[in-house]
């Protein structure tokens, strides 16, 4: 049996009709009689009751249909997911995000995602807070949006996506907290809690420096393995920590201020994956995460933090 024979029977099947059989096959009407015709010297009985007005399934017919539509199906679906995978949009496309800021991007990216592409699954969640690769290196993620630099040679980034301003969450009766805004310069003597984990040491020296600008020391205070813990002892007095500026509005909690660093560098996310693993399920998110970012940076004018 050709398959040809065989789609065309079902359609004729479901719509009774040889002219819109015809029309969804893109072939003549004759064509389709012809291919009717050609199954049905296979079988070696008529599967259609044809009149001028009207055309029906036979007995034959409707138990034929019953027999091999399932098996249809089945292949088609088979057909469809190998060439997802093959086209990179087959299995699951896992992602992680590092904040909530950039967790919303992600998620609204993955909404597109998931409508263009139905065939692929798609598991999102937090990144760990104080491992920034592992994850990635191990496989749980294929991509993750997370902050820069990302200077591993056995990572890969893309551009920056998403910028915001810096700013030090310091216990709300610190003296400090009761400044405008703040400086490199005055975090001397204030201890910057420390995120234990294997960050290198370029993200070390961005979230927890070791000195001013003019060289005065920074102490270090305790180290920490979550975020609730750290906001635990910011408010108790035991540290600070610099943060991005969505911090304010998303992880507001009694007892802590937080105050814009001016001269402090922005916080910069992107997207990062493992080197050479790129695969088209991965390019396709990056670029529903870039048109995002681009939208909302025509749209952005003033606020703590804006998309690059």
């Amino acid at each position: 049996m050709e398959r040809d024979e065989l789609e065309c029977f079902l359609i004729l099947a479901e719509e009774l009709h040889f002219g819109r059989t015809a029309a969804r096959m893109r072939l003549s009407r004759a064509r389709v009689s012809q291919l009717v015709q050609r199954l049905e010297r296979r079988v070696g009985a008529p599967l259609f009751e044809r009149t001028s007005r009207t055309v029906a399934l036979t007995d034959l017919g409707a138990r034929f249909r019953e027999d091999v539509e399932p098996h249809h199906r089945a292949i088609e679906r088979a057909l469809a997911r190998t060439a997802a995978a093959a086209r990179g949009f087959g299995g699951t496309l896992r992602i992680g995000f590092a904040n909530p800021l950039v967790g919303e991007i992600a998620m609204k990216a993955v909404d597109l995602l998931r409508g263009e592409h139905p065939e692929l699954a798609v598991a999102i969640c937090e990144m760990s807070f104080t491992e920034p690769f592992a994850q990635l290196r191990d496989r749980y993620y294929d991509v993750v949006f997370m902050e820069l630099p990302v200077r591993e040679a056995d990572l890969a980034k893309g551009p920056t996506l998403v910028t915001e301003g810096r700013m030090l969450a310091i216990a709300a009766d610190d003296p400090l907290a009761a400044r405008p805004w703040l400086t490199a310069d005055d975090l001397a003597e204030t201890p910057l809690l420390v995120l234990e984990g294997d960050a290198p040491a370029y993200r070390t020296e961005l979230q927890a420096p070791r000195e001013t600008p003019d060289g005065r020391p920074i102490p270090a205070g305790p180290g920490v393995t979550s975020l609730q813990e750290a906001q635990m002892l910011i408010a108790a007095g035991k540290g600070a920590m610099l943060t991005g500026a969505h911090s304010a509005a998303y992880q507001a909690r009694p007892g802590i201020a937080h105050l814009q660093v001016v001269d402090a560098q922005p916080v910069r996310y992107g997207l990062v994956w493992r080197t050479g693993e790129n695969t088209a399920a991965v390019d396709a998110f990056a670029d529903r995460v870039a048109a995002m970012t681009e939208a909302a940076a025509r749209t952005t004018r003033d606020g703590d933090y804006a998309h690059a």
